[in-house]
């Protein structure tokens, strides 16, 4: 090691994401960012997924191609060259070549080195750097925010998956969870740590314009990716057309939906306006009527911690939602918990019982990322000085 987390001299951090570094910040950089901010002696390498140019090409899409090993954004407080970013790529599919994980090891491997990191800390996010783990034996965590053995994937990839999870939990250090259900899954064979999402209570308590694309009259806001996995389209296609008249069902975040989803939506009237910059979402929020939640209830959702949770009890404006974990236990009295099938028309109601200005931010105590950040310096500084070989095993 070069060096203790947390506040000393020197330490060095490879962080493997299960998203880019962009403009729609999520927990990784919120918590990137305030340790680099903590400890002047951090350096960060920050692995992004892997771009996968031939299934661009079989979707009929433009292919992204690798961006490689560059220097990250400028933050607030951090020298710049302390915060490094890479984007391998992924040239093959796993069923034409079971080496892709240990390859894609190897080139992280290679970047780390060229960044100048020498015996860094392992912060794994995406269970398939299991293959990093084994390939260094570096110090590692793992933080796991999203059960993916409970989402709808195939056979081949969940067991898959289930493979390199069973390495992280064997071999780390430290295991991070986000939510109680995660703590109580991942936590039956070994201590787990709950370390929960949060906001930057700051930001969504400063009062912003209203945004000038959302549309004029009363809005029921959805604000996080559209994704099946968590994202009821059908139930979303019926609050839009229920809302005809009344308001307008507005999605913002990112848009990873089929395109018979997105026609979908649109016919019903609902307006996608996809992602947008994390400076700006809290106007969105500030400026709707009512936020909705219209999430799947499954096994897979059960297992989250919904950073929206924090977003929104920061605005404190009228919320509507499913009963998905982090909503059916609140006790805000703004926040109504219904079943789907009355979903539509409790949205309806809360547009039609909204006051005509916006209130104040609400006042509703809610955790920052501040709080977070001193959380995970201390796991950190449990993985640099905890026990372990530090030896690879392939």
């Amino acid at each position: 090691m070069n060096g203790e987390a947390g506040g000393a001299q020197g330490t060095d951090l490879v962080v493997l994401s299960l998203e880019r570094w962009d403009d729609v910040w999520r927990r990784n950089q919120h918590l990137v960012a305030g340790l680099l901010q903590r400890d002047p002696g951090l350096r960060v390498l920050f692995v992004e997924p892997a771009v996968d140019p031939l299934h661009d090409l079989l979707r009929r899409r433009r292919p992204r191609l690798p961006r490689g090993l560059r220097d990250g954004p400028a933050l607030p407080g951090v020298e710049p060259g302390r915060l490094r970013l890479f984007e391998p790529a992924k040239w093959l599919p796993r069923r034409l070549d079971h080496r892709v994980d240990q390859q894609l090891a190897a080139v992280t491997v290679r970047a780390a080195r060229r960044a100048g990191f020498r015996s860094p800390l392992l912060w794994v996010n995406d269970p398939d750097g299991a293959a990093v783990l084994q390939a260094t034996g570096w110090p590692a965590l793992y933080d796991v925010t999203d059960d993916w053995l409970l989402a709808d994937r195939s056979p081949a990839e969940t067991a898959r998956r289930a493979q390199a999870e069973a390495v992280l939990l064997e071999r780390v250090r430290e295991v991070v969870v986000c939510s109680p259900a995660l703590a109580r899954s991942k936590g039956s064979g070994r201590p787990v740590t709950l370390v929960p999402n949060a906001v930057d209570l700051a930001a969504y308590r400063t009062q912003q314009v209203r945004p000038g694309d959302l549309p004029a009259g009363p809005v029921a806001l959805y604000v996080g990716t559209a994704h099946r996995d968590r994202l009821d389209v059908e139930l979303c296609a019926a609050t839009a057309q229920a809302l005809s008249g009344v308001g307008h069902l507005v999605l913002v975040g990112p848009v990873a939906l089929a395109p018979e989803d997105v026609h979908r939506l649109e016919a019903a009237g609902a307006l996608l306006l996809g992602a947008r910059p994390a400076v700006a979402v809290p106007g969105y929020l500030q400026h709707a009527d009512v936020l909705l939640v219209p999430h799947v209830v499954t096994p897979f959702t059960d297992s989250l911690d919904p950073i929206k949770l924090y977003e929104y009890r920061a605005v404190g404006r009228p919320v509507v939602s499913t009963a998905v974990a982090g909503f059916r236990d609140a006790v805000d009295a703004r926040t109504t918990v219904v079943d789907r099938t009355v979903f539509a028309s409790a949205v309806v109601d809360r547009i039609r019982s909204s006051p005509a200005v916006v209130p104040g931010p609400g006042e509703t105590p809610v955790p920052t990322w501040t709080d977070r950040v001193g959380q995970f310096a201390q796991v950190l500084a449990r993985v640099a000085g905890g026990p372990g070989d530090g030896r690879p095993s392939g």
